[in-house]
């Protein structure tokens, strides 16, 4: 059954008010790609917008605190935290975004860590596509989220 779908067959949104408070934990990953030259001028502060991975970071922490703005079905919900890391590839020109999104409440905090994770790549491609716009934003994923009814989740390993 779909929880986002109401009687008439049309959206909704899920009614989270009989749910308990409990701590929820998000954790989503994506990568971004690009030529060596871009990733070389990231990693070393070639940039003319400035640091790049600085602005990247307030940005998924913006973009996840504004995720109901943006999923039309997403509760808004209070984040009591969220921290995003960057873990450069150099062999793939490519860097690793993890975001971990935190709250108390009744519902999850999954869609704010893969909207944190996607508005920090997004931000990248921004700031140095006047230099790249070969780059590849990819393998976005929720990779483990714990709290709530549903239990913990964990991405097997591929």
């Amino acid at each position: 059954m779909l929880t986002h779908i109401n009687e008439s067959g049309r959206a909704k949104m899920v009614d989270v008010g009989e749910k308990g408070e409990t701590l929820r934990i998000a954790t989503a990953r994506g990568r971004i790609k690009m030529l060596p030259e871009t990733f070389d001028r990231i990693m070393n502060g070639g940039v003319k917008k400035g640091d790049v991975l600085a602005v990247a970071q307030v940005a998924g922490v913006m973009g996840a605190k504004r995720t109901s703005d943006l999923v039309p079905m997403c509760h808004p919900i209070f984040l009591t935290g969220v921290d995003l890391t960057f873990t450069p590839d150099e062999a793939a020109a490519a860097i690793e975004i993890e975001a971990v999104a935190r709250t108390v409440g009744r519902t999850g905090v999954e869609m704010e860590a893969l909207t944190a994770v996607t508005t920090a790549a997004l931000t990248i491609y921004d700031m140095v596509k006047a230099m790249d716009r070969t780059m590849v934003i990819d393998e976005i994923k929720l990779v483990q989220k714990s709290g709530g009814k549903s239990g913990d989740f964990v991405l097997e390993a591929e």
